[in-house]
């Protein structure tokens, strides 16, 4: 069953936000994981102060937890953290 890594975020450094964003596809691939929709997010109901969203499918749920806390992924966390305040969320069992 497909497994989702929701991830709201507000960038704060571009610079930074640039360089996360460039190394993060390649850290996906071994995981089966790719970007389903990015971009700004539309409010309906409530207000949860993000900016953007960006949703990220992978094939199973162990791939998404795998890809989240392997080192090649946690090795860009200070690089994120720099970038954007955001919120990371898994969905699926």
């Amino acid at each position: 069953m497909p497994a989702y890594i929701t991830v709201n975020f507000t960038p704060v450094d571009k610079e930074k936000m640039q360089q996360y964003g460039a190394a993060v596809p390649a850290t996906l691939a071994t995981y089966s994981g790719e970007y389903l929709v990015k971009g700004p997010a539309e409010q309906l109901l409530g207000n949860t102060g993000f900016q953007m969203q960006v949703i990220l499918v992978f094939p199973t749920k162990e791939l998404a937890t795998g890809w989240y806390h392997s080192p090649e992924y946690q090795r860009l966390v200070p690089v994120r953290d720099a970038g954007m305040r955001s919120q990371f969320q898994l969905i699926g069992s």
